[in-house]
């Protein structure tokens, strides 16, 4: 199992109350997300423990994006990646940020 973790900056807090959220399950081709409110305004951290190793570069391209576009400040993110492609990262990033925008 291989280990990544990525410290960004965001352009901005994400907006929203909800304190944590998860989305997604970990099974064939697939990824859990976890979403926890507990850092300063701006910063962001990524964890993520994968069974592929050699995909560096496409894990940061993809967390850069998805920093770049959905500005999660103040989010440490927990990612358990069953083997999952970039699209369906990128998608599940998406789709837990828009969940702590909720309410």
């Amino acid at each position: 199992m291989q280990t990544l973790r990525f410290r960004l900056t965001a352009k901005r807090r994400l907006s929203g109350k909800k304190d944590k959220a998860i989305i997604g399950v970990v099974a064939s081709g697939n990824l859990e997300v976890l979403l926890e409110r507990v850092l300063p305004e701006a910063a962001c951290e990524l964890d993520i423990a994968t069974p592929l190793s050699g995909y560096d570069d496409t894990w940061e391209a993809v967390v850069a994006e998805f920093v770049e576009r959905s500005s999660p400040g103040g989010l440490r993110i927990s990612i358990n990646d069953g083997g999952a492609r970039p699209d369906t990262v990128y998608l599940r990033l998406m789709q837990g940020s828009a969940l702590m925008e909720s309410e």
